[in-house]
């Protein structure tokens, strides 16, 4: 015969009950005081002492759990070699293992029938189609995005601010619910999974961290441009984070209103670490390069032409007798 979950839960506590009066008869006089404060609801009868055995067993099964979820992590890092997202992947799946044998362990531990459970189950059910529908799509995404590889922590991807403006930032971590993204400014971003499930992503790390960056350059246009290429590839490969393979180039990109327009194309494998600071120290060498060997880097200019009519002559005649009428 199975019993009422409130009745089994009774039936535990009683053995918990009976096993402390056993061994000391001061605690079980503690433990029948406990019990005799109870209130009765129909047939069900909850006292305080069920309640606090409840309650033990939950705070015992919840720090176990946390306890033995850390200690599996620890055990997966050192017995395996798998990749970051992998091993991500693995912690998540034995920390819903841990967490799953610790609720099946409680309901034996209390003695709650599982058929009593089938009302709730279905309330449960009821819930997660309507309320926590979101919250299990970025769990359900974020294993996806473990399995497929396509986003992995350490990669470097390009987001867009509240503003518009787009900028990069290194994944930290993917959790159940959101992806962590720390920018160069230590700004850090929650993004949904379920957003980079369904959304375009610019992955600068996917199969290779070599990433091509720009520095724009113009000079004038009486200056030498060979030795203006030489002097910028020079300040290119005098930059220590820029590569050697590939090398950097120089490209003419368009003949400007003011200036020769050059880009300086270089490459660089650890985004991470910024992509403005390449650029002012290739900046700052090339600098000191074009002044030691006179290449000019000019300034906006703008040519005025005015067209003669007898306001003009009116206006230049007037200019004319003011500045020749002598001082008072």
């Amino acid at each position: 015969m199975t019993l009422p979950a409130t009745v089994q839960e009774e039936t535990a506590a009683d053995g918990l009950r009976e096993a402390v009066s056993d061994r000391s008869e001061a605690a079980g006089g503690v433990v029948e005081t406990l019990d005799s404060w109870a209130l009765s609801l129909g047939t069900t009868r909850i006292s305080l002492w069920d309640m606090l055995v409840v309650l033990m067993v939950l705070v015992a099964l919840i720090v176990a759990a946390w306890l033995l979820s850390k200690l599996s992590h620890k055990l997966l890092r050192r017995i395996t070699r798998l990749e970051p997202s992998a091993r991500v992947l693995g912690e998540k799946l034995l920390t819903i293992a841990v967490w799953a044998g610790a609720f099946m362990v409680g309901i034996d531990l209390l003695g709650i029938d599982l058929t009593a459970l089938a009302v709730f189950s279905g309330a449960f059910g009821l819930a997660i189609g309507f309320g926590l529908q979101k919250t299990f799509g970025n769990l359900i995404a974020g294993i996806i995005l473990l399995m497929d590889k396509s986003i992995k922590p350490g990669d470097v991807i390009a987001i867009a601010d509240q503003a518009g403006q787009t900028t990069f930032g290194q994944i930290r971590k993917i959790g159940i619910r959101a992806v962590s993204i720390t920018t160069r400014d230590q700004k850090e971003y929650l993004i949904p999974n379920e957003n980079l499930m369904v959304n375009q992503v610019e992955n600068w790390s996917y199969s290779s961290r070599n990433v091509r960056m720009q520095v724009p350059v113009g000079i004038g246009y009486g200056c030498d441009i060979a030795e203006a290429e030489r002097l910028m590839l020079e300040a290119a490969k005098s930059v220590e984070r820029v590569l050697d393979t590939p090398p950097p180039t120089v490209w003419l990109d368009k003949f400007g209103e003011n200036s020769v327009d050059f880009v300086i194309h270089c490459w660089i494998n650890d985004p991470e670490e910024g992509l403005g600071n390449i650029r002012s120290q290739v900046l700052k060498k090339l600098w000191g390069l074009f002044k030691e060997h006179g290449i000019e880097i000019p300034f906006p200019q703008r040519d005025i032409n005015l067209r003669n009519n007898a306001q003009f002559e009116q206006l230049v005649a007037a200019i004319a007798q003011r500045s020749e009428r002598p001082e008072s």
